[in-house]
């Protein structure tokens, strides 16, 4: 200061005062020199400016920038800079630290019953309790609606750790009296620590403790469990998959190729079965199976169905644009199939191509076992059928499920698992099944397919059995749309190595159904 007086004439800064009452107060202090005709210094004028509600409402925030409003406790701003702090301490003692995600259980039931201001005071007394439950130095933080973090100092592993883990969750499920009521909440926890084997930061392990968290709900709730490493690492190869396949749906990858059906005694093509195939620019052609598995009840699962629906009846159209009728089978999901809105989209897909006839689109119900509410589903496809679409069940077996879904469900046609065609000519059982089945399916008035056709030999066996209908690779293989025209040319013009036209007809008696 006298430094300032001196060689510039004039000092200003922050001072602490006492005033007359004896309190301190904060003020800005200015002092400047006065000077004569010759410079010399005669006096100085000093100037006191109160700055004491400055320095309140600074300070006011400063803490609402760093600590959460309702409970009092760090935000996350501050927790930031928390964990930090503790990481780089950690480093220099060669020490570990846990991060614990507590996400409190039933919290939203204590909301919705009771309001936010119970809600509220749930809150704050939650909060006090656990950071009571805490050691001097450790950090609890409120991320935000009933989200809380707490970075624990100097503790390597869970045994060292579980004792406050277990304090937390105790604390946290204590009741809340609340005028004459009482709440009361548990907490899932998730744990991580600092450092690993792989240099992660503090988002990182924010995020892992968060995942370890749904994981304790998922295993019951009221509890915690640690972060996973190799559950991680499936995870995130799993999401890295489904941004592939979504990549691909947007970079038109995917293709379809399709299976013909035949009737086996007259050698007529009845059809086609559209198949989904992914184009991978560097794995080459990939079948369903590496890559539909992954967004099995996945929103991608619908968008991909949808694709396939509206490409196919663009197929239809082109074939029909050079002189070919052909009715295409598309496989689709119960997802898919109960999704808001899917009548009035199968209207808008056909309406895109009017020159193809509805009844030309055949849907092949799949993941049966995924119907939740067989009257809704009945109403869906009931309003299908009155715009012109048919349906088929897939895959059918001979269980009691698929029994309740042959005699709920307003489907054309049965399409006989493949699993008991490949077995049909070792006799048995299994040809005891499936003669079962056609008798099912006959008995109910609805047309049979059989899948997965091999061989002459079986085709004969189906047409004995009454099932005259079918496809598989001993009929032809999955092609390309472009192939489709020479092949069916090339069907209609010799006989057919699987037609039947020689073997008589064999009646199959229907079998009785008991309600």
């Amino acid at each position: 200061m006298w430094g300032d007086l001196i060689g510039q004439g004039h000092w200003s800064g922050e001072v602490w005062n006492r005033g007359k009452s004896g309190e301190m107060f904060a003020a800005i202090l200015t002092i400047s020199a006065v000077r004569d005709d010759q410079g010399r210094t005669r006096q100085y004028v000093a100037l006191f400016s109160d700055i004491t509600l400055l320095k309140a409402n600074e300070e006011k925030l400063k803490r609402t920038a760093h600590y959460d409003a309702l409970t009092g406790l760090p935000n996350r701003v501050l927790l930031a800079d928390r964990l930090h702090q503790g990481m780089m301490q950690t480093q220099r003692r060669g020490q570990r630290l846990t991060v614990a995600f507590l996400d409190l259980d039933g919290f939203k039931a204590v909301n919705d019953q009771h309001g936010h201001e119970a809600g509220d005071q749930l809150l704050m007394t939650v909060a006090g309790r656990m950071k009571q439950a805490l050691r001097e130095g450790d950090t609890l933080a409120r991320l935000g609606g009933d989200e809380f973090v707490a970075v624990l100092l100097d503790l390597s592993d869970i045994p060292s750790c579980a004792p406050i883990l277990d304090r937390l969750i105790a604390a946290s499920a204590q009741p809340v009296p609340y005028g004459e009521q009482v709440l009361q909440v548990s907490t899932s926890v998730g744990v991580t620590f600092y450092p690993q084997a792989e240099e992660v930061d503090a988002d990182q392990l924010l995020r892992q403790a968060d995942q370890a968290m749904y994981q304790a709900k998922l295993a019951g709730k009221n509890r915690y469990c640690v972060f996973d490493a190799e559950l991680d690492r499936s995870v995130r190869s799993h999401n890295a998959r489904l941004e592939d396949i979504r990549r691909a749906l947007l970079a038109d990858e995917f293709v379809l190729h399709y299976q013909p059906r035949v009737n086996l005694r007259s050698g007529a093509v009845i059809g086609v079965e559209a198949l989904i195939r992914w184009q991978h620019p560097e794995k080459g052609l990939l079948l369903p199976a590496a890559f539909l598995p992954l967004i099995e009840n996945h929103p991608l699962a619908v968008d991909l169905g949808e694709w396939v629906i509206a490409r196919a009846l663009a197929q239809i159209a082109e074939w029909r644009g050079g002189g070919l009728e052909m009715a295409v089978s598309v496989n689709i999901g119960a997802r898919q199939l109960q999704q808001a809105g899917f009548v009035e989209r199968l209207r808008t897909l056909l309406a895109g191509q009017p020159e193809v006839g509805p009844g030309r689109l055949d849907l092949e119900l799949r993941e049966t076992r995924a119907l939740k509410d067989l009257a809704s589903v009945c109403a869906i496809i009931t309003a299908c059928r009155k715009i012109g679409v048919s349906f088929a069940l897939d895959d059918f077996a001979c269980g009691h499920s698929s029994l309740t879904y042959l005699k709920s469900l307003p489907v054309s046609r049965i399409n006989i698992d493949r699993s008991f065609v490949c077995d049909l000519l070792e006799g048995g059982e299994n040809r005891a099944v499936l003669e079962g089945v056609i008798g099912l399916a006959k008995a109910f008035h609805r047309q049979i397919v059989a899948e997965g056709v091999e061989s002459i030999e079986q085709g004969q066996m189906l047409l004995q059995l009454g099932c005259e209908s079918a496809q598989g690779d001993g009929i032809a293989r999955p092609m390309p749309a472009a192939d489709i025209v020479a092949w069916v040319a090339a069907w209609q013009s010799s006989p057919g190595a699987l037609r039947g036209a020689a073997l008589p007809s064999v009646s199959v008696p229907h079998l009785p159904i008991r309600a």
